[in-house]
This record gives structure tokens, sequence and C-alpha cells, in this order.
């Protein structure tokens, strides 16, 4: 989804780590003196009150990078995207394949180690082809063993290279057009490109950024085949199309409300790059299928870029990625789902304080667990992370003022786009 927005790789920079992970530059600083900054990073479990037990859930041991998780509807397994690491320690592909995961609370009635695992994944498999690329995994809502992606299937003709642009500050995510929205049976033993059922999406056109309506109705998704990024709603059973949005700029990113009235999602409506969250009421004809949106609400309105919006389980809140708080460092952010359109938008509260960029937030169902992908961790690649918290606390975080990095951001086209997010991890925003 966020790939994004949401899906991409690394291009090697000159502050680079050996795995191809972008890191921000050293700042200078007096002997003996710390940055704000890098206190913050060594201080980040004190500094996150809204958060308890983070925890490392993908290891690079393991995978190069990974991220852009969710769960499924009680939060047992999640999907997510990743590169593996081959045998020496390098990338096995150049694109993301998909996975699934148990994930497992082992510390029911005990207490559980200093490293804060309490949760562990566990049966990680891989269920795309290798050589693929893949984005935007989605748990059906009511069949658990069908699963929602969109994948290129077989390896996307070559394009240039996604990730960070040499000698720049600006990141570059990719849209191969072969990317399309197919459904997988996970109770199947053997997967192959045959067992994957397409969606929508003719291999002509980028078509991916899905997610379902809670009923399993609708699928709601993003394609390019307007030229110009814009939602879409499938009915699943009667194979209809409808579209949500035709306003110039790229519009991506979208899930439903937990109650299947709005939906929330991204998009550049001032062709600056600088994203902005919008929310609209879902409007349903008289058999209950969707046939539109209403009139589109923002919800940010800043010089940040804000992606990545996820709702909160009982639909009072909106998690999002943002460089409000530094077009250098992304944090994940809270802000009340706006009812009334003649009031001042809310003011959003700081949820992350890593030094790292944190994004691509997805609640549990239960509203107890919070997962992102961050660079946190101790050789700040791109990984899976998670935490205990409280979706009604959500919104009792420090205040975040307005951005003050008033950084210019290129051109975008239809086949990739440039943003300035210099410590963004290599995936797309939902």
């Amino acid at each position: 989804m966020f790939i994004l927005l949401m899906c991409a790789l690394a291009q090697t920079l000159s502050t680079t780590d050996p795995k191809g992970e972008a890191v921000a530059p050293p700042t200078q600083v007096s002997k003996g003196e710390s940055t704000p900054q890098q206190k913050e990073s060594l201080d980040w479990r004190k500094y996150e009150g809204l958060l308890s037990h983070q925890m490392q859930l993908t290891l690079a041991e393991r995978f190069v990078k990974a991220g852009e998780a969710y769960f499924n509807s009680d939060a047992t397994q999640i999907v997510f995207q990743a590169i593996e690491c081959d045998a020496q320690g390098n990338p096995e592909s150049e694109y993301y394949s998909m996975y699934v995961a148990q994930l497992r609370d082992e510390g029911k009635g005990q207490s559980f180690g200093s490293d804060q695992r309490r949760y562990r994944l566990k049966h990680i498999r891989r269920i795309s082809p290798i050589g693929s690329a893949n984005t935007c995994g989605w748990f059906h809502p009511t069949d658990p063993n069908k699963l929602i992606f969109a994948s290129t299937i077989t390896p996307p003709a070559k394009q240039e290279t996604p990730g960070y642009q040499r000698g720049t500050r600006n990141y570059r995510w990719s849209f191969p057009p072969e990317m399309r929205v197919v459904e997988l049976d996970l109770s199947a033993k053997d997967i192959t490109a045959d067992s994957f059922k397409p969606l929508v999406g003719d291999g002509k056109a980028y078509t991916a950024e899905c997610s379902t309506s809670p009923d399993g109705r609708t699928l709601l998704y993003t394609t390019l085949v307007s030229g110009d990024g814009d939602l879409y709603a499938m009915d699943l059973a009667t194979k209809k199309i409808t579209r949500l949005t035709a306003l110039p700029g790229y519009d991506g990113g979208g899930f439903f409300s937990p109650d299947g009235k709005k939906i929330v999602w991204r998009a550049d409506r001032n062709a600056d790059n600088l994203l902005q969250i919008f929310i609209a009421e879902v409007v349903f004809d008289a058999a209950g299928a969707v046939v539109g949106i209403g009139e589109p609400l923002a919800v940010t309105n800043d010089g940040a870029v804000n992606w990545a919006p996820y709702f909160s389980p009982n639909g009072k809140v909106i998690v999002y990625a943002s460089s409000r708080v530094g077009h250098d460092n992304y944090e994940i952010l809270a802000v009340p789902v706006p009812t009334d359109r003649t009031a001042p938008l809310a003011q959003p509260r700081r949820v992350t304080h890593g030094a790292g960029a944190d994004l691509l937030p997805a609640m549990s169902p239960n509203g107890k667990l919070l997962m992102w992908t961050s660079q946190r961790g101790s050789n700040r690649s791109s990984q899976l992370w998670l935490a205990n918290m409280s979706q009604d606390d959500l919104l009792s975080g420090e205040i975040v003022p307005p951005v003050s990095d008033t950084a210019s951001t290129p051109a975008s086209t239809t086949t990739s786009k440039t943003i300035p997010v210099p410590t963004t991890p290599s995936t797309q925003p939902k």
C-alpha cells in the first residue's frame, strides 16, 4: 500500500551502511556534547510514554529490511514485506517478497526477559515468488485463509532504481506497471505463480495499496490507470469498479474505518509532494454497494509529509507517519478523527521518539498493540517493531508544533515519485 506510496529499494548514497540502508549524516557537535536527537535516541523508552515493552520483531540476521505489516482479525498472524539475506548476508532479491508469520504472545501469566521480546514471530513463511515485486499485504477480514496483496508475480521490467537519489535528499518510489492486486489461499501447501487469483489490474498500470471494508465486500485500492493515482473501490461479488477520487494529485494508501462508513487516505493535492491526510464519508446504494465518497475533509494541512494513515479500532483516532517533527526524522503521530468541518484542525500528538525513521503504523483489532516500521535498531536497518499501548491514551501525548524545515521538493512523475525523506526506510508509504 505505502508502497505508497508504499514499497521500494534503497539506492547507495554517500551515507549508507554496508547493507544499503541510508542513514542520517553525522551531526557536528563539540566534544562531550550530545545533540537533542542523539540524547533522544538513547532514551526513547523514557520519552515514549504512550508505549511500553517496545520490541523488535524482525531481525537483521535474517532480513536486510522489513516493513509495512498488518494484523489478521485476532492478531495471531501478521503479513509483511521484506528482503531476506542470502548465505553471504547480501539481499537475495532486488524487490520485496511477501511474508506471513504467526505472532506468539510468550508472556501470558509470566514475566519476560530484559530484551522486552514478549512477542515473537513463529513459522515465518514467504508466499510470493523470489524476484517478483510485492507490497501491501492484507488479511481478508472474514476468511482467515484468504490474503490480498499487490504483486508483479514475475520479475518486473527494469526501471530506474527506487531509493535514495545519489547526491540529493530525495527518495524515489517505484510504480511498476506490472503490479496488480491478487488473492491467495493461505491453506495451500505449495504456492506457485498459478496460486495467485488476479482481482484487479491488467499489468499495464500500477495497481496496489489495497485493503478491504470490514465486511470483506469492498476492495479499496489505488491505480495509475488514469495517469494520476486515484482511489477506486471494487465490489468483490459483482466486480463492479467505482472511481472514488478524480482531483489532481496522487491519492493512495486508503483504509476503511472500523465501522466501514469512512475512508482515510493521503493525497498530494497541492502538487508539492507535501502529502496531507483526508477522510470522507462512504456513499452506498440501496443494496449496500459503495458508489462514491462525500466531500473530503482534511485531517492535516501543514508543511510536512504526512502519510500511512490508519484508524484506531474504536474509530476515534488516526495514527500516521509524519515529517512534522522534522524532514530528517519521521515519527508516528496521532490525531482525533475530525467531525466538524468548521472547527480548526486538531493538533497531532507524538507517539514515537526514536532517532531513526518510525513509519507505517498499524494497530491490533483490540487496540492494545501498535506495530510499525522503524530504524531504531542497532544497525539502523528498517525492521518491524511492536509495543503495548492503549488506544484510549493516544491523544494524551505531547502536542507537535508545525514543521520548521521548509526544504523544497522536486516534481514527480507517473512512474516514480520523489520526496525529501532522507531517513525513511525503503518502503513506500501506504
